[in-house]
């Protein structure tokens, strides 16, 4: 299992465009990702509803985990989009 903690770099958290970004970013990972507050039950980092329900904050740690062999380098890349708080779909995604 690899995971990565990260800051939610959004102001508003995960909610609606972040998590609309999150979620596609999360898809075209190429490995299934989950996510899931600090202390809660992971989701699936490509589910919409499942991400919406998480309800994470802005300044909120939350967690990013897979068991696929070949996720480190997705789960860099959607840490990096979740602290920096981006604002679109970044190419390398």
């Amino acid at each position: 299992m690899v995971e990565r903690r990260v800051t939610v770099g959004w102001a508003e958290g995960l909610h609606a465009r972040p998590a609309s970004i999150f979620v596609r970013a999360a898809s075209a990972a190429g490995v299934p990702v989950t996510v899931r507050k600090a202390e809660g039950n992971p989701v699936n980092a490509a589910s919409m509803l499942g991400v919406l329900g998480l309800g994470a904050e802005g300044g909120e740690e939350i967690v990013l985990a897979s068991e696929a062999d070949d996720a480190e380098a997705a789960l860099d890349r959607l840490a990096k989009l979740v602290a920096e708080g981006l604002e679109e779909l970044p190419e390398t995604v």
